[in-house]
């Protein structure tokens, strides 16, 4: 059974359809990449699957719940977590209490105890912050659960915003690009993290450039391109599709399978 089910998905920005007419579901357990040219819908898709953008055409379904047209922080609460291409953290704030932000979104803290310190506040907030820095521990960020945010490294960072995600206690984690940036030492480390992810039975969803990352994580692969389906399947099926060569490559390189996205 899947865990997220898309159905005649599509939006549109002004007449241009940035994404048109596509179905998938994504089985629970699974990595599941979405590759494609500059331009192809890849972040428009994931803004479509975290409640950023409203469909203009179909319905997207977490399970048998359909969460068509809801707001974001719906989403969230449902289980569906992302990270971005840019980051968005709060630089102002501590790396652990960037975590906690994400934290925050199953605290249930009553206003007199709030409001008068009561020990089970305490109590609430110790349980945070523990569960807060193993989770830092957990994407490899230990030597920074002291840091300030703006101290730490670009690498750091995009593990950080992992870590803050992981923090909404997700069904359904969304990467966007978290390889974009990162030098070859990162890039291992990032990869590292995604089968670590993967070994514990959390569901990914990965949007990524770098083919090799791509090619050795997933479980699945949608491919597109100006907004449709282009090709679905496994890494081999998809790296050795001719219309996924010719997209990626041009038609010159279609009837060379080595040139395949992912091959060198």
């Amino acid at each position: 059974m899947s865990l997220l089910r898309v159905e005649r998905l599509g939006k549109e920005f002004g007449g241009v359809r940035a994404v048109a007419d596509l179905d998938f579901a994504i089985p629970g357990g699974t990595v599941f990449s979405i590759i494609g040219p500059n331009g192809a819908g890849k972040t428009t898709l994931l803004n479509l699957l975290t409640g950023v953008y409203v469909p203009s055409t179909g319905r997207i379904v977490l399970e048998e719940r359909d969460l068509t047209g809801r707001a974001p922080y719906e989403f969230a609460a449902c289980g569906i977590a992302r990270t971005f291409q840019n980051l968005q953290l709060f630089f102002n704030m501590s790396a652990l209490d960037n975590v906690m932000v994400g934290r925050y979104l199953h605290e249930h803290c009553s206003l007199p105890a709030a409001l008068l310190r009561l020990p089970s506040l305490a109590r609430a907030e110790r349980a945070a912050h523990a569960e807060c820095e193993e989770l830092m521990r957990f994407v490899g960020l230990a030597p920074y659960v002291a840091a300030s945010s703006d101290a730490m490294p670009y690498g750091a960072l995009k593990r950080l915003e992992i870590a803050r995600a992981l923090a909404t206690r997700p069904r359904l984690l969304l990467l966007d690009e978290p390889a974009a940036g990162l030098n070859p030492t990162e890039t291992l480390e990032i990869d590292a993290l995604i089968s670590k992810l993967a070994k514990s039975g959390m569901t990914v969803v990965l949007v990524e450039h770098n083919m090799r990352l791509v090619m050795g994580v997933s479980d699945h692969i949608l491919v597109l391109d100006y907004g449709r389906q282009l090709a679905e399947g496994t890494a081999e099926t998809v790296r050795r599709d001719p219309k996924v060569i010719e997209a990626y490559l041009g038609t010159g390189a279609a009837g060379d399978t080595a040139a395949a996205p992912g091959a060198r």
